[in-house]
């Protein structure tokens, strides 16, 4: 499995540099950032012979934009949830459990890490299938960004050299039936007020079960089955008020005129 490495707006450029070093370290080079500052001098040097990395990675203005084409997206935490109930943050994986997860599977892994002060916003996560928490002293659980990202890699760095593995479908597809999912509550009168959540607990869902493209397309004829019968139940109850209504009228018409 290939894994990118996504920087949300990293704060200043040698936190850049050391995580280009970090990602070769491990025989990585796939190196996302959205919307970074400047990376000149400070960020090179830093890198020291990570050079190559800096020089290739991708500039981009959205999360969207970083995590096209991936199979899997993870987001970096170090505010898991507590509860079940607050899916935004639960369940998470530590990195071991996200080798394991990925492992004999093929596509790309994007892993996001944010911000180095307040992290990833809550509509960053949002978007992930599965939230990654470094194990860490409550104390202090808050890593330095390369730090962070060094642990998470070294986990992942012999999946990332495997080749070959179940193909899994990819974010634009899942996006896709995630919309398809999302109409079909709208269609049986979901609860507005519990739409969000239960979209997100899907999300999370679909992000664990690891889903083949033949997968997705299943999901989507069975809404669509279901869609279908829907309209037919209501066309036929529809159809039956109409043939009952000129039916009842007559009868009463026939009542009145016999009076």
């Amino acid at each position: 499995m290939e894994v990118r490495t996504i920087l949300v707006e990293p704060k200043n450029e040698e936190n850049v540099g050391a995580v280009a070093r970090v990602i070769k370290n491990f025989g990585f080079s796939d190196l996302y950032l959205l919307n970074p500052p400047d990376i000149g001098k400070k960020a090179f040097s830093v890198a020291s012979h990570a050079y190559d990395v800096l020089n290739a990675c991708k500039v981009v203005n959205s999360v969207e934009a970083a995590i096209a084409n991936s199979a899997i997206v993870a987001g970096t935490t170090s505010k898991h949830g507590i509860s079940t109930n607050k899916h935004l943050r639960m369940p998470f994986f530590s990195p071991r459990q996200l080798k394991k997860k990925v492992e004999n599977k093929s596509g790309v892994l994007s892993v996001l890490f944010g911000r180095e002060d307040i992290g990833l916003l809550n509509e960053e996560l949002m978007l992930c299938d599965i939230i990654v928490c470094i194990p860490t002293s409550p104390d202090y659980p808050v890593m330095n960004l390369s730090h962070a990202v060094a642990v998470v890699l070294y986990e992942l760095s012999e999946v990332g050299t495997a080749s070959g593995g179940l193909k899994l479908a990819g974010v634009e597809a899942k996006e896709r039936l995630l919309i398809h999912i999302k109409t079909f509550l709208d269609e049986i009168g979901y609860r507005a007020h519990k739409k969000e959540k239960t979209l997100l607990m899907l999300r999370r869902i679909l992000g664990r079960v690891e889903l083949t493209a033949r997968e997705v397309k299943t999901l989507h004829g069975i809404i669509r089955k279901a869609e279908w019968k829907i309209g037919e139940i209501g066309t036929q109850e529809d159809n039956n008020v109409d043939s009952k209504e000129p039916d009842e009228l007559g009868e009463q018409e026939n009542e009145d005129i016999k009076i």
